[in-house]
């Protein structure tokens, strides 16, 4: 239903998210707890949004209306069928640009869900991660972010979406680390191979259903060989200074799994509770503490953001 007619704002907070997970390239991701506030009041003096406000991480977003959250706020919104009327947005983001951390694809999920909000009859969220595919290519960070918890979206062969829910072992503890330095998703792609071999084609495979059932079950072992992939890991690892030997130390620190999160230049760790600040110390350590880098325990956020009338 849409907001009642003297209700002209609306906010959403959406979490991160961190993609991949060692072989679940483009497939698999997990909302986290780094949060984009945003919200929307409605103006008539005007025929454009506008931003305002806009701070932390989101103070040097392109204030234009190529910015991907107004880009993914309109498809949305021409898709529901929603009347076209101007908004002020102001928006406080947490999530650090071009570290791996989904933040385009938090900017894509606040867009989706509040033109949602606007509808007349809103739509399921397995619809709205076909608006997030659309906008951003792949669909890890944007479906983990638009539904929570841990994602795996499989396209269909109509193009739509067909995502799962992939249980989470309470006794998981998570950590990430990203360095000063960005790393775009272009230049990230860039390196991948055009073609791999036989050999890494089939191991991959064997590594995902490792994962997958580490996953659910909190089994050491089976995290620890579900993080090794031949796709795009050791491609993106040499792009990011003292990659190789964050994860070691994470490992060393306890960590159970240790991988780039999304493109990078961000690293992810999943190991017991007791362990993850001790892991994410030792991320954020030889990612270059004394520089910039940052490292934190974080939740996975396992329900579906909620967008607020104020």
């Amino acid at each position: 239903m849409p907001p009642p007619a003297h209700s002209k704002s609306l906010s959403v907070r959406v979490p991160a998210s961190t993609s991949n997970l060692g072989p679940g390239f483009d497939f698999a991701g997990l909302a986290l707890s780094v949060f984009l506030d945003v919200r929307i009041v409605e103006v008539a003096r005007t025929h454009a949004h506008e931003f305002r406000d806009l701070s932390g991480a989101a103070r040097d977003w392109p204030r234009t209306s190529d910015n991907i959250l107004l880009r993914a706020f309109e498809h949305a919104r021409v898709e529901l069928g929603v009347e076209a009327r101007a908004f002020v947005f102001s928006a406080h983001s947490e999530i650090p640009v071009a570290r791996g951390l989904g933040s385009s694809g938090a900017a894509i999920a606040a867009g989706v869900l509040l033109a949602n909000a606007l509808a007349r009859e809103s739509v399921s969220s397995e619809r709205l991660c076909d608006f997030g595919h659309a906008i951003e290519g792949h669909p890890d960070n944007t479906s983990a972010s638009i539904t929570g918890g841990c994602t795996l979206a499989i396209p269909r062969d109509d193009g739509t979406l067909r995502v799962l829910r992939q249980p989470l072992h309470p006794d998981l503890g998570f950590a990430v680390a990203w360095p000063n330095a960005m790393l775009s998703t272009r230049a990230a792609r860039s390196v991948l191979p055009r073609e791999v071999s036989f050999a890494d084609a089939i191991e991959n495979p064997r590594r995902l259903a490792a994962l997958l059932e580490g996953l659910r079950s909190a089994d050491p072992e089976l995290l620890h060989l579900g993080e090794h992939d031949r796709l795009h890991v050791r491609h993106r690892l040499a792009l990011i200074e003292n990659g190789a030997a964050a994860l070691s130390a994470a490992r060393a620190a306890g960590a159970w799994l240790a991988t780039v999160s999304g493109s990078g230049s961000a690293l992810f760790a999943i190991g017991p509770h007791a362990r993850m600040q001790a892991v994410a110390d030792a991320l954020k350590h030889e990612l270059g503490g004394d520089a910039g880098a940052e490292g934190r325990v974080v939740q996975p956020v396992l329900d579906a953001p909620v967008v607020q009338r104020v």
